[in-house]
């Protein structure tokens, strides 16, 4: 059986916690960011949990990940 690979989109945009999980940045960051307002653009600096629904396929572009 040939080796897996990882897709190299999926590696750069989400990150694997120590304990298993998917962490994703937020969207809509790079553009118009100084009209938004101070408490929005700080939002921007967390990373949140990947949706239920789409960890099942993320784990199918990373399999040497988790």
């Amino acid at each position: 059986m040939p080796k897996l690979k990882t897709h190299k989109g999926a590696r750069a945009r989400f990150h694997v916690t120590g304990t298993g999980k998917l962490m994703r940045r937020k969207g809509m960051s790079s553009h118009l960011r100084r009209k938004k307002p101070k408490r929005v653009r700080r939002t921007y600096d967390k990373k949140l949990h990947a949706a239920k629904s789409t960890v099942k396929n993320l784990k199918r572009l990373m399999p040497n990940s988790l």
